[in-house]
Order: structure tokens, then sequence, then C-alpha cells
């Protein structure tokens, strides 16, 4: 049977090569979907990168503080004042945030979880470094703001609470 026999022909690439007799050369398509679903590289990659770290506590201390960069970073993309620029990541990020505001400071519930795969193989890696993208956020955004509150849920329900404290001004 010639290879690709029985898939999606949108699936494969298939290119003649050579002179004289030409053989077929095949490839998997840049939009392929394995048995109609999408690819699961990213996730599963997550879940094995969160599978790797061993849950110490100089390894944690080590990924919060990874995160904190990364919150840095995503930061710099943001726009419009602490609670609207916070909600903006978590909702790009995929968390499905809903945002509080308080005199105090702000609140955000996180209705989804985009990392629930990764947080089963290693809940306390997984949340250290979203806990650590947040304090990073703040940091770069208003440096007087105090994570006052990062209440992990069960990934499969969600409704962790972010809670933060500012300053009045």
């Amino acid at each position: 049977g010639a290879a690709g026999a029985g898939t999606d022909p949108r699936s494969v690439i298939r290119v003649r090569a050579g002179k004289g007799r030409p053989r077929d050369v095949w490839s998997v398509a840049p939009g392929a979907r394995p048995s109609g679903a999408p690819p699961r590289a990213y996730a599963e990659l997550a879940g094995w990168l969160a599978r790797s770290i061993p849950a110490t506590p100089a390894r944690l201390r080590e990924v919060e503080r990874s995160g904190r960069e990364v919150g840095r970073e995503i930061a710099g993309d943001l726009a419009g004042d602490p609670a609207t620029a916070v909600r903006d990541a978590f909702a790009a990020l995929g968390f499905e945030p809903a945002l509080e505001r308080g005199e105090e400071g702000f609140s955000c519930r996180l209705e989804n979880c985009p990392f629930r795969d990764a947080v089963r193989e290693n809940r306390e890696a997984i949340c250290g470094l979203h806990r650590g993208i947040t304090a990073g956020i703040l940091a770069e955004l208003d440096p007087k703001a105090e994570l006052i509150r990062f209440e992990p849920r069960d990934p499969d329900r969600a409704g962790c609470v972010v809670e933060v404290a500012r300053p009045r001004q």
C-alpha cells in the first residue's frame, strides 16, 4: 500500500524526488490533525516538564523566581491600570478571570485552569510558577502593590483566587 493510505489527504505532503523513476518523499503537513484532533505536543510537554521538577523547597523557589521573570516580560505588553492589566494577562493565558475591585485593591477569581494537565503532574511547581508570574506582573506595573492571597484550587473545577492590596493614593 501507499504511504499515507487511509489517512486524511490533508495530513501528509507528497513530493516526487530524484530523476528517472522518481521516488515519493512523504512528510506531515503543517496543519495536520492526527486522528482529527488538534496536536497536544505543548500540553504534553508541559506535563513532562512539570513531572521532571522535584517539589523540594529550593526547586520550588527557583520555579517561582523564574515565574517572576516571565511576569515582568508579560507586563511589558500590558496597558491600563494594574487591575485591568492583571485581568487582561490572565485572560490572555486562558484563565477566564472575574475581576472584583475594592477600595484597598482587587481580586480575580480564575474560572478556568489552562494548565490543568500540568497541575495534575506537579501542583506545587505549576501553581508556584503562576504565583511568580502574577508577582512579576505586579512588580513591574505597580511596585507598591502586594500579592496578599494566591489560593490554588482543584484545576478541574478552577476557582483559584488572587488578591492584591494597593496602598491608598
